[in-house]
């Protein structure tokens, strides 16, 4: 992490919580309270390749980046951003110019084909209407 410029302090993480393409939540060792969390953002951080690797495996919710989300045979959008929850995943969407939250777990999806980047689920009746 650059504390300042060209000054590198090196971290070490215990944990990571991926938000978005560009958003991570980090714990570190050694802060452990938000006043001397809230002295470290934001950073830019440069992290190895194989801690990368290790923190968004193709099976974590973020790699749901960029698929397609087809609900009954129709495009509902691009993912664009997952936001991790105790028991479910969701992934935002732009949905008629407006953002929609769409819940990804084993009683709505019906295939992930991670080939061709599509997410088909099966929504409950009257969650799109929301968004409209």
């Amino acid at each position: 992490m650059e504390d300042k410029k060209d000054s590198f302090i090196p971290y070490f993480i215990s944990s990571a919580k991926i938000k978005s393409y560009n958003e991570v939540f980090l714990l570190l060792e050694g802060i452990d309270n938000k006043e001397i969390a809230r002295k470290l953002t934001p950073k830019e951080v440069w992290i190895t390749e194989e801690d990368f690797k290790k923190f968004a495996a193709k099976s974590s919710p973020i790699a749901l980046l960029g698929f397609t989300i087809i609900n009954e045979g129709n495009i509902l959008g691009e993912v664009l951003e997952v936001i991790e929850q105790p028991h479910q995943v969701l992934c935002s969407i732009l949905l008629n110019g407006k953002e929609a939250l769409i819940p990804i777990h084993e009683d709505s999806v019906q295939e992930i084909d991670i080939k061709n980047k599509k997410i088909y689920v099966e929504l409950p009746d009257g969650l799109l209407e929301i968004y409209s």
